[in-house]
């Protein structure tokens, strides 16, 4: 047991590590400050009865059950926005991904990467219109009634609340307003003339990036981080959560559940039987898994007519 416990706390320690090498790295910043900046579009301009303190939430398994962006793409597949060769680089992308390990910021940065680069060559505006149609679709059911609850707790005591998350601003906005939060930060892709070019601006929102992104707002919003609040179920965002003066790990992952007890965080698990004892699996690859919606619907696509390959 002592030799189990040790190598726990030696692969936190590693996490640690790395998370300190990425924390000050250009990319990371580029991302974090380019998320406040688009976050400044969203939120409400009213100033709040408690202007100094805020909530940040983290979106897949924190808020929602599963990755936002698989939930997107199935809906995207039943409305032909993919092709063929789509798919086969996504399914790639997620083959890397899997080997490489959930935990691998570097191949987590690919899969997603590439995973956004689908969006390349169409509108803003009609991606987002897209978002719109498919929340209440696919979405407004996997929402995890419990965090949904802490989140009007805050918004009840006159705190905004915001998601951060590696999912695309632009769905990220969509989901935030459509449960009443105050905005999103996530990740911003860049854009030009109104299209999407299929390239990030810095990287994608994820660790050190989050806790880039929330200091930027902080500072813009003069927010006391100290009085704010954040939750995750992802070791990844140990970097958010440290930031804050009550950091909470909801659905957590097995790592986070340990530093959360070691530094006495608090903890809430809104998961059941099964899905509870599941909590090893790699959650985080939220992009990666979008290869399988999307693969799926073109799968049903084939069943249900003739489809030829593009």
């Amino acid at each position: 047991m002592h030799a189990v416990a040790s190598g726990a706390r030696s692969t936190t320690l590693r996490d640690m590590a790395r998370w300190r090498r990425h924390r000050d790295s250009g990319a990371s910043q580029l991302a974090g400050a380019a998320s406040a900046a688009a976050a400044e579009v969203e939120v409400a301009l009213e100033v709040p009865p408690d202007p100094t303190a805020a909530a940040f939430f983290d979106l897949d398994n924190t808020i929602m059950r599963g990755a936002s962006i698989y939930h997107m793409a199935k809906g995207l597949a039943k409305r032909h926005f993919f092709t063929a060769a789509d798919v086969r680089r996504f399914a790639w992308q997620q083959v890397k991904f899997r080997v490489g390990g959930a935990e691998d910021l570097d191949h987590m940065q690919s899969a997603r990467e590439a995973a956004l680069s689908f969006v390349a060559g169409h509108r803003v505006d009609e991606v987002v219109a897209l978002g719109e149609e498919i929340f209440p679709e696919v979405m407004t059911d996997k929402i995890w009634p419990g965090t949904q609850a802490l989140a009007r707790m805050h918004l009840d005591a006159g705190q905004r609340v915001w998601l951060v998350t590696a999912t695309p601003v632009e769905l990220a906005t969509i989901i935030a307003k459509r449960l009443g939060l105050t905005g999103a930060l996530g990740t911003v892709s860049e854009v030009r003339d109104g299209v999407y070019t299929g390239r990030l601006v810095g990287e994608v929102l994820h660790g050190p990036a989050k806790a880039a992104a929330v200091q930027a707002l902080a500072e813009r919003e003069g927010l006391d981080l100290a009085a704010c609040s954040a939750y995750s179920d992802s070791s990844n965002d140990i970097p958010l959560l440290s930031l804050v003066g009550d950091p909470c790990a909801i659905n957590p992952d097995g790592a986070l559940k340990r530093h959360a007890k070691e530094q006495r965080w608090r903890l809430r698990d809104y998961r059941t039987g099964r899905k509870a004892a599941r909590v090893g699996l790699p959650t985080a690859a939220g992009f990666g898994a979008a290869a399988g919606g999307v693969a799926a619907g073109l799968a049903l696509r084939r069943r249900s007519r003739r489809w030829r390959p593009f």
